[in-house]
């Protein structure tokens, strides 16, 4: 199973950029073609959160019409840009999605089951998910304890070392990891936010961050440095599952660069 992970897309209405410079949508349009023109085309499109930039219904409005561009099926979670009512009106048709609370859900349609947790406190930057959260996600790991499981989050549950990044992380991840680590058929977590690719052991299992479709996340390290960003390689995630091999991941750059050259 080949499933391909977007984020941070970032979605403005029609005709406004992103942060006033970047042009977020033509680069999710670039991004879908991107995902389409691939030599294997993906079973499951995920789509890791920040839809859309301020929450208003007309940003949701164009994102839902970009993401139709899609021919492969797609999976939404929320991150802390999206606004929650609003994005379930928007996804209305999207069965998975709860129609009251928090948009944790579980899709067992495919050989690796997908397991989505909303970490997204209304009105917050930060990440978080509550008891009643963390008692869903364990029962619903109990009920299929060997099946193959990605976990999708928005936030990243550990400390990346750029500053300004740190501040709006998933805070206290301890009980949640104490929930996956009792849990040995987790591949690996997916999140996004840090519009970087970052990796980390964690909990029993790997979390991979996937890079925005828009700007890149400046690295820096320096406990005092300002926040920074550029307009990077778009890039997306590519998570190549089989029951032989278990999971690979790659990131996928979007955009045409020279090559290919005779190098083997």
């Amino acid at each position: 199973m080949l499933i391909a992970q977007l984020s941070d897309i970032h979605v403005r209405p029609k005709g406004r950029l992103y942060k006033d410079v970047v042009d977020s949508n033509r680069m999710l349009v670039a991004a879908i073609e991107h995902l389409h023109g691939l030599d294997r085309r993906p079973d499951l499109v995920v789509v890791t959160g920040d839809l859309v930039d301020d929450g208003h219904p007309d940003e949701y409005s164009h994102a839902v019409e970009l993401l139709d561009r899609l021919t492969i099926p797609f999976l939404v979670i929320p991150g802390n840009h999206d606004q929650r009512d609003n994005f379930r009106a928007a996804f209305a048709d999207h069965r998975y999605l709860p129609p009251q609370g928090p948009l944790h859900y579980c899709v067992d349609d495919h050989p690796v089951r997908i397991l989505a947790l909303d970490t997204c406190p209304q009105g917050k930057h930060h990440g978080h998910v509550d008891a009643d959260g963390l008692a869903w996600l364990q029962s619903t790991l109990a009920a299929n304890p060997h099946k193959p499981t990605l976990v999708l989050m928005h936030h990243p549950p550990f400390v990346s070392g750029i500053p300004y990044m740190d501040r709006f992380r998933y805070f206290d991840a301890n009980p949640l990891a104490e929930v996956l680590r009792a849990h040995s058929n987790i591949e690996a977590v997916l999140c996004g936010h840090v519009h970087r690719a970052m990796v980390r052991r964690w909990a029993g299992t790997i979390v991979a961050a996937c890079p925005s479709t828009t700007t890149e996340i400046a690295l820096q390290l320096d406990p005092g440095a300002e926040p920074r960003s550029y307009l990077g390689p778009p890039a997306c995630m590519l998570h190549l599952w089989d029951p032989q091999h278990g999971l690979v991941s790659h990131t996928s750059y979007i955009g045409a660069y020279p090559g290919p050259y005779r190098f083997f």
